[in-house]
């Protein structure tokens, strides 16, 4: 893949078919996080995006390129939770039914949330098991299947978020993305490539679940045989192939953190900012608090906070851990 196939144009386009529908959200800077850091900081606050994730830009996108037969037959896809309800939403916005198969351990306040959208929700096995289940479903009823993150109009969807972040700040040096399937973080590096090449765009996993950080090691997109995070939008058992060569052609690189430093960003988000994200959210300034990406003085850096569906009973319980304190930029 590479950016001649995923032309600026292509973003613009997408954008403009969902802008009406979905939320421009605001990029806000933190003076406490920026002294902290030693550099300039910024969030794009996506965990106050409609359906509480970016997620709705892609799934959006992706329901207005169904056919009209595709529409009246309906859509299906496997989330742990933001991608569910991101589909639910988009599908009940344009009148399409919609089947969602969620693993047997997701959050229930997102399947609540999922079919509270319409969605018939289908809880099956693990993540790896819930793939073939959505597969097995789509096939038996006719079904679209909506991939969470391997699929090129979701891509397209998700770069509306890159040509926000160019128009709402003119100096930026590097963007940090948490990284799950790879779907926004491929999205906003190949925005970026056609924006500004000189941006660096760097992906964030939990140690748990480092499926796009080892496939980049072995030059392939891999599966894993299984995950253990808390962020639980970060952990589906395999990389997106067109996302793993979008990533390996345009980002700098992915690196990982631990479920403690996902923690202690939640913690500084909400004491600093008074924002709420889930676990998944706050990856990409836990690589930044833990010093794991290298930055330029004084260089501009947006960190994309992609959720806010945070489950308030493992919310209690998360924030009355003491995690392992980290050592901030000095």
């Amino acid at each position: 893949m590479t950016t001649q196939q995923f032309p600026l144009d292509r973003f613009v386009k997408a954008r403009a078919r969902i802008r009406h529908t979905v939320h421009k959200t605001p990029l806000m800077g933190s003076k406490a996080l920026s002294k902290w850091i030693g550099v300039p900081v910024y969030f794009k606050c996506e965990n106050l995006q409609k359906t509480g994730s970016f997620k709705v830009r892609g799934a959006l996108h992706k329901v207005t390129q169904l056919t009209q037969e595709e529409r009246a037959k309906g859509v299906a896809t496997i989330s742990a939770g933001n991608h569910a309800q991101a589909v639910a939403w988009a599908a009940a916005s344009v009148e399409v039914p919609c089947v969602v198969v969620m693993p047997e351990n997701a959050s229930p306040i997102k399947v609540a949330a999922s079919k509270s959208y319409g969605a018939e929700v289908i809880l099956h096995g693990d993540a790896k098991a819930a793939f073939t289940k959505v597969l097995e479903v789509s096939n038996d009823r006719g079904l679209t299947f909506l991939h969470p993150f391997d699929d090129e109009e979701v891509v397209a969807g998700h770069g509306s978020c890159a040509l926000e972040i160019a128009e709402q700040l003119k100096e930026v040096s590097s963007v940090i993305v948490p990284v799950g399937g790879g779907g926004l973080s491929s999205a906003i590096a190949a925005a970026m490539a056609v924006l500004k090449t000189d941006i660096s765009v760097w992906g964030v996993e939990p140690r748990g679940a480092p499926s796009m950080h080892r496939s980049l090691e072995s030059g392939k997109p891999i599966q894993l045989d299984s995950t253990n995070t808390i962020a639980d939008g970060l952990a589906p058992p395999m990389a997106g192939r067109l996302n793993y060569e979008l990533l390996a052609t345009h980002a700098r690189g992915v690196v990982l953190v631990t479920d403690d430093e996902i923690v202690y960003a939640m913690k500084a988000l909400l004491e600093r900012m008074k924002l709420l994200v889930e676990p998944s959210g706050a990856a990409g300034l836990a690589a930044l608090l833990t010093n794991k990406i290298p930055l330029e003085p004084d260089a501009p850096v947006v960190v994309i906070l992609t959720g806010g569906n945070a489950d308030l009973i493992q919310l209690s319980e998360l924030l009355s851990q003491n995690p392992k304190e980290v050592v901030p930029r000095s």
